[in-house]
C-alpha cells in the first residue's frame, strides 16, 4: 500500500532524511519512532505530498506521490501533531468544510459527518466553536477530519496527545479497528502506544533508518544474552561465586531485591548464553546450599530498551 525507496531530503546542506526505504502492507499498523529531529515528521509530510523530496520515490496505493499527488491525497487521511483546525468555526461547520474539500458527495456530507462524530465521541460538541473546546476535544476533532471520506491510508502524528487515559484507550481501540481495511502509520513518542497498537516498528535516527521489524524480532536481534532475575536469601559473596560457576552463565551482578526487606535478601541478574536455559541448574544450586530461593524470572527487553539501544549506539544490521 505504501512503498518508500531511497527517500532523501535536504534542508540546505542539512540532510534530514538519509536514503530510507520501507514498505507498509494493506491492513498493517506501523509504528514510526525516533528522537526529536530524527526525520519522522519530514518523512510523513513527504508521503502525504505536503513537501517534495530531494531524491527517491514514494508510492501510495500504486500512485507516485511526486507525479500523482492529487490521487495520493484522495487516499490519505493525515493528522499532524498540531491539528489543522479553524478556531472561529463550529465543529460541524469545520467537518462539513473538510468533507467538501475531500470530495464527499454533497448528499452524503451530513451522514459522513455524523459517522466520524460518533466514532470520535464528539457529537455533543458539534455546535460548539472550536476555540472553546478542551485540548482533548480539539485533538479528537483533528482525528475526525483525518478519517472523513474513509481514506484507505491514515498517517497519524501523536494522535493521543492531550487526551485523558479513558480517551487514549478509546483512540487505541479505534486505530486497531482500522487495521482490517486501512493502512496506518502511527508516529509517536509514547512507546507503550506502539507496543499496544502496532504490528511493526520503524525506528529512525538522524535521518537514517536503523530498524524495521516487529518488537519481538527486534528483541531477539538485540539481545546478546538471556537475562534472569533472582532473589535469594543467603550470603551475597557465596551466592555470587556459586552462580558464576554454573555452565552457560556469562555474568552475575547484584540488583535491588523486590521482596520484603531483610538483611540477607538480595537480588541478582544472571546473564547467560543465548538459547541456554539454566533455570533448573540455578534453582538446584541455590536449594542444595540451603539458601532461600524467593523469586526467579526471565527478563526481556522493553520497547524502551530497544529504542535506546538503536538510537544511542551503532546501527543494528
Amino acid at each position: 500500500m505504501i512503498e518508500v525507496q531511497g527517500l532523501t531530503k535536504y534542508y540546505g546542506n542539512v540532510r534530514a532524511v538519509d536514503d530510507i526505504s520501507f514498505t507498509v502492507e494493506k491492513g498493517e499498523i506501523l509504528g514510526f519512532l525516533g528522537p526529536n529531529a530524527a526525520g519522522k515528521t519530514t518523512t510523513m509530510r513527504i508521503i502525504t505530498g505536503y513537501m517534495p523530496a530531494s531524491a527517491g520515490t514514494v508510492r501510495v496505493a500504486g500512485f507516485d506521490v511526486f507525479t500523482n499527488d492529487l490521487e495520493v491525497k484522495k487516499r490519505i487521511g493525515y493528522l499532524p501533531e498540531n491539528p489543522p483546525l479553524y478556531m472561529d468555526m463550529q465543529v460541524i461547520e469545520y467537518l462539513r468544510f473538510v468533507a467538501a474539500i475531500k470530495g464527499v458527495n454533497r448528499k452524503s456530507i451530513e451522514s459522513e459527518v455524523k459517522r466520524v462524530a460518533d466514532k470520535l465521541s464528539i457529537s455533543t460538541v458539534l455546535f460548539k466553536q472550536i476555540s472553546t473546546l478542551s485540548k482533548g476535544y480539539k485533538q479528537r476533532v483533528g482525528f475526525a477530519q483525518a478519517i472523513l471520506n474513509d481514506p484507505p491510508v491514515l498517517l497519524l502524528d501523536e494522535p493521543t496527545i492531550g487526551l485523558d487515559p479513558k480517551q487514549i484507550i478509546e483512540v487505541r481501540e479505534l486505530i486497531r479497528s482500522f487495521s482490517h481495511d486501512h493502512t496506518v502509520i502511527l508516529s509517536t513518542h509514547i512507546l507503550p502506544e506502539v507496543s499496544m497498537t502496532c504490528n511493526r516498528v520503524i525506528i529512525i535516527n538522524e535521518g537514517k533508518l536503523v530498524a524495521v521489524d516487529t518488537p519481538e524480532n527486534l528483541t531477539a536481534r538485540l539481545k546478546g544474552s538471556e537475562s534472569i532475575h533472582m532473589e535469594v536469601e543467603g550470603p551475597v559473596d557465596d551466592i555470587m561465586n556459586t552462580l558464576k560457576q554454573i555452565p552457560n552463565v556469562t555474568a552475575v551482578s547484584v540488583a535491588p531485591a523486590r521482596a520484603a526487606k531483610k538483611a540477607n535478601i538480595s537480588g541478582y541478574i544472571i546473564e547467560t548464553d543465548v538459547g541456554s536455559d539454566v533455570r533448573k541448574d540455578l534453582s538446584h544450586s541455590i536449594v542444595t546450599k540451603g539458601w532461600g530461593l524467593l523469586e526467579m524470572k526471565t527478563e526481556s527487553l522493553s520497547l524502551e530498551d530497544i529504542f535506546l539501544k538503536l538510537t544511542t549506539k551503532e546501527e543494528v544490521n
